[in-house]
């Protein structure tokens, strides 16, 4: 996407956030790490097995939660997607995983102090008013309990916007958020409903993680620097589905202007 003669998808590249948090000294670098690897291997399963096996024990040992959100979205990418696979190794993949995801649903549930829960929904939702309770009394805390959903997920997605900016780091961010709202702006067509019915499995895959993340983390963030943290682990997602659909929308541009050349010279042809 070009925008005054800027390539807005080279320019996220060199964004500050983009850099600080994955080259940080800490957990965030590696689950940074698990994550893009899991999600460069989901493009080709089948002959990445290895970085798939590498990326989610990675992302499980260091946040189970999102482990369960990755293991969600490659699933609905494979079953949903167009790819190369078997409907039986779809069929053993997918009991292998949710197998998988029972045995160890304990550890994940723990990390939310719900291990031993009888009322998953209910205790989960105590626990998320709980922590945006606590977040919320920070210097940049924000009463997100109040928000309506579409407002927590803008907040969680798109804030600070300059008004709200913590400081001169936040103008930074604000900066950045402005940008990412020019390419959500880019999807925000009817033609992407066409090109999601035909998208491949691990564009899919990508978008579903990043909503599932995004919904998830709205319900027990209250503060924007943190939150600044959170979503600079899925922002890339997001990206590979905007990169995508934007190639589509340019390979639908050209395919149509050689077919209207191509009409045109068999019209001349026959008139002449």
């Amino acid at each position: 996407m070009v925008f005054k003669k800027v390539d807005l998808l080279t320019l996220i590249l060199f964004f500050p956030n983009m850099h600080f948090w994955s080259a940080s000294l800490g957990k965030g670098a590696l689950i940074f790490f698990g994550l893009m690897l899991f999600a460069f291997s989901i493009s080709r399963p089948m002959e990445r097995k290895f970085g798939l096996i590498l990326s989610s024990l990675l992302v499980f040992a260091i946040r189970p939660h999102m482990f369960l959100l990755i293991c969600v979205g490659g699933l609905y990418g494979l079953y949903f997607g167009k790819n190369l696979i078997s409907k039986r190794y779809k069929v053993f993949g997918g009991l292998a995983i949710l197998l998988g995801l029972i045995l160890i649903q304990d550890k994940i549930l723990a990390v939310v102090n719900l291990g031993n829960s009888n009322n998953l929904i209910g205790d989960f939702l105590e626990f998320s008013s709980n922590r945006s309770d606590k977040l919320s009394t920070a210097t940049s805390g924000l009463n997100m309990a109040g928000y309506s959903l579409p407002e927590k997920i803008f907040t969680f997605w798109f804030r600070p916007l300059f008004l709200d900016a913590p400081g001169f780091l936040g103008v930074i961010v604000s900066i950045e958020n402005l940008i990412y709202l020019l390419l959500f702006g880019k999807i925000l067509k009817l033609n992407f409903f066409k090109f999601w019915k035909n998208a491949p499995s691990h564009v899919k895959s990508c978008l579903m993680i990043f909503v599932l993340t995004s919904f998830a983390m709205t319900f027990i963030m209250s503060n924007l620097g943190i939150m600044i943290r959170q979503k600079t682990m899925i922002m890339y997602f997001m990206f590979f589905v905007i990169y995508y659909f934007l190639a589509y929308e340019k390979s639908t541009e050209v395919k149509l202007k050689l077919e209207r050349l191509s009409a045109s010279a068999s019209y001349k042809a026959i008139k002449i």
